[in-house]
């Protein structure tokens, strides 16, 4: 039986983890050589205890966190204790161990106390490239993982005399951009080490006793509260679903399916339904899974909750081997990271919408929104610009959808039109509202975004993974749906294309990318018709000039 710890001994050393682990993710952007971690923040850290269960987290990106989870208890499983040592940093991308995609790529440390490890400090950083076909690593037409990039095992980069300068040259050797991608993982490196410092801080003011006591009360609190909000949930079977536009290689859509299960303190979620494994980059992880289902159960039903591994204990998730999302370590998975994650988050919210709907948002930008370019600046050197795009919150009972926002899975900030200018050859010519993009209800859906790029070189790679191109999203309770993601193309010498929602494209001198991001849904039934803006909300804005915002 756990020792009592007393309260106000335990809100110290939990805020002292939580202020470790956003420290992290502080020290990377603040040290890191590309933007995407510079300015769009697209990393996110964590501490686990000795066996791999989260114990603190950075206020970062819920996808990753979720993902975290699971990290270090499957590296354990790799790597066994014996072989850890002070100073060491591994580095590994493997989905198939605790991950997601491999442009995602853990750096983990080993913390020791008295010659005993105590915790381990995980930073997950995105690399905008990470090798494999095309620039950034995003491969539309990729039919195995191998095709993806670099497959990173767990691999020491570092030890405490410093670079294991052999595998960080062997590392460096099949990524594109090797000085910038040197930079991030020296930044990863120093953001772990920070957490150690911090670490050791806290055990030697508390007591190593104290702290582990702390920890296990952490994990035991976490499932009380989990459970304690299950019970505020009608028991019952719940069933939901969402859909992908394609899988990339095809133009069917692709069912994720989910069969909730309330009974009392605790719930199971069975994915057992989803479509089989795609052919196409959109599989994702059953990591992936269970952190799309923590996200929306803290969401809905207990906000408050510190996450950790006790938060896991009361609920189930099932997912079928072959499926969508359980493919097994041959499959795609780059886009499966992203916008799988968030059909499995959306899927569970219109599952749960009877045990509440005020509790919910219609439809949002539920994708990433990415548009990539890739090419080479005038002195040759490879230039990455990874943007992805926010678009119209969904309604709700009590208000109108938020303009120009990220939702649910994601948490990455945009690039400024200044530090686009600067890094890549790359001019943004229109940032604007996409007016009347937003779905018609009681409450009205979110403006998306325009947003156009015009290419300053003479080859430029351009690759999209992004949805709701097909599949709207959706309004709730009556709300209309918003208007769907777009991506065209206007080529210098006067033709305009459409950009899939899964594609790799080469773009020429002058050529111009216009991103339409989708609207929000509407929320409830509108009310009468009172103006032609009412009539034609949740429409795509058709009456926008090229290449200029009104």
């Amino acid at each position: 039986m756990t020792t009592p710890i007393d309260p106000v001994t335990l809100e110290v050393i939990r805020n002292a983890l939580s202020a470790t682990a956003e420290e992290m993710s502080l020290v990377v952007m603040r040290s890191a050589r590309s933007p995407l971690l510079r300015e769009a923040g697209d990393l996110s850290s964590a501490l686990t205890d000795a066996d791999g269960h989260l114990i603190a987290q950075g206020r970062d990106i819920p996808m990753h966190m979720g993902v975290m989870s699971f990290t270090v208890r499957e590296f354990l499983k790799r790597v066994p204790r014996t072989r850890l040592a002070p100073g060491d940093v591994w580095f590994l991308n493997l989905p198939e161990i605790g991950g997601n995609h491999l442009p995602d790529v853990k750096a983990i440390r080993p913390v020791f106390v008295g010659g005993t490890i105590v915790a381990f400090a995980v930073n997950l950083a995105h690399w905008a490239d990470i090798g494999g076909a095309v620039p950034g690593s995003y491969v539309a037409g990729a039919t195995d993982a191998w095709q993806e990039g670099l497959r990173i095992p767990p691999f020491r980069l570092f030890t405490a005399e410093g670079p294991y300068r052999e595998n960080l040259d062997m590392v460096l050797a099949n990524v594109r951009g090797a000085e910038e991608r040197e930079g991030d993982i020296l930044a990863q490196m120093a953001a772990t080490r920070g957490a150690e410092v911090q670490l050791h801080r806290i055990f030697a003011e508390h007591g190593t006793d104290t702290v582990l006591t702390a920890i296990a009360a952490i994990h035991d609190r976490a499932e009380a509260q989990m459970r304690e909000a299950l019970c505020g949930v009608p028991d019952g079977t719940y069933t939901g679903e969402d859909w992908l536009d394609d899988d990339a290689a095809g133009d069917e859509p692709v069912a994720v399916r989910v069969r909730v299960t309330i009974a009392g303190d605790s719930a199971t979620f069975d994915f057992s339904e989803t479509a089989d494994a795609a052919r196409g980059p959109v599989n994702t992880t059953p990591f992936i899974a269970a952190a799309s289902v923590f996200y929306v159960v803290k969401t809905l039903f207990g906000a408050d909750i510190q996450p950790s591994g006790g938060c896991y204990r009361p609920l189930d998730i099932v997912t079928r081997p072959g499926s969508l999302l359980d493919p097994g370590p041959d499959r795609p998975v780059v886009g499966g990271n992203h916008e799988t994650s968030q059909r499995i988050a959306d899927a569970v919210f219109r599952a749960l919408e009877p045990t509440g709907p005020e509790r919910l948002s219609a439809g949002g930008p539920t994708t990433s929104g990415l548009v990539l370019f890739g090419g080479r600046r005038a002195d040759g050197v490879w230039t990455t610009f990874y943007e992805t795009h926010g678009g119209g919150e969904g309604a709700r009972h009590d208000r109108d959808g938020a303009p120009v926002i990220r939702v649910h899975m994601s948490n990455v900030m945009n690039t400024p039109a200044e530090v686009v200018e600067a890094e890549y050859p790359i001019r943004v010519e229109c940032q604007r509202l996409r007016n009347g993009s937003g779905g018609a209800g009681r409450q009205r859906g979110g403006e998306g975004l325009h947003r156009e790029y015009r290419v300053l070189c003479d080859d430029m790679s351009v690759t999209s993974m992004y949805e709701r191109r097909v599949v709207p999203p959706y309004g709730l309770q009556g709300g209309a749906p918003g208007a769907p993601f777009r991506v065209t193309i206007d080529h210098a010498d006067g033709r305009r294309s459409d950009l899939p929602g899964k594609a790799n494209v080469r773009l020429e001198h002058n050529d111009v990318v216009i991103v339409e991001s989708c609207g929000g849904g509407g929320y409830g039934t509108p009310q009468a018709v009172g103006s032609a803006e009412e009539s034609c909300s949740g429409s795509p804005d058709s009456s926008s000039s090229r290449h200029r915002c009104d």
